[in-house]
């Protein structure tokens, strides 16, 4: 989604949220991810102005008075959180773990695979199909990717073959290197 994603070239607009789609995205971001309910504070602030960023390929960016970049999603699809979110906050998205060769092929935005997520170095967390996950790698400490799972976990296991997971957002891509927005 986000490797020829351009800072300068892809925004194509902002936008200040009323407080009332704010509290609607707050409560959908509760709905999504319950586990996030006793830090909604400290990342959606009440008092807190927060702004959407347009940007072609119709993806959004919320970002909050600060500039710091929240969450994205598609179209209309789900708020999935930035990794620089996700490394703060590390423990309210189910975590999938890839063994240690396809650290490489994630890294330059290509999707999971299954083999990589049932090899002897990978786990998986139970979830269904389309359901938002972080991707951590075999050693490493922090996400490397976040992505929406094509398959669900038992699926996963018994097809061992395609896409497991399709990767949203990783290091080093376009929204990893977008500066503040101010």
């Amino acid at each position: 989604m986000f490797k020829k994603f351009d800072e300068k070239e892809s925004i194509s607009g902002m936008q200040q949220l009323k407080s009332s789609v704010q509290k609607g995205i707050r409560a959908r971001l509760l709905e999504l991810y319950p586990t996030l309910e006793n830090y909604v504070d400290q990342v959606l602030p009440k008092k807190d102005t927060f702004r959407i960023v347009k940007c072609h390929e119709h993806v959004e960016i919320m970002v909050n008075s600060a500039g710091e970049l929240l969450f994205f999603r598609q179209r209309e699809g789900p708020w999935m959180p930035t990794l620089r979110l996700l490394h703060k906050y590390p423990f309210f998205l189910p975590m999938q773990q890839v063994d240690k060769g396809a650290i490489r092929f994630v890294l330059s935005g290509a999707n999971i695979m299954c083999p990589g997520l049932t090899s002897p170095g990978a786990r998986m967390s139970p979830v269904d199909k389309g359901q938002v996950v972080c991707v951590l790698a075999e050693g490493k400490q922090h996400a490397l990717a976040v992505g929406i799972t094509a398959l669900s976990t038992d699926d996963i296991a018994k097809v061992n073959k395609g896409v497991g997971i399709e990767n949203c957002h990783y290091l080093n891509d376009g929204l990893w290197q977008m500066k503040p927005v101010k």
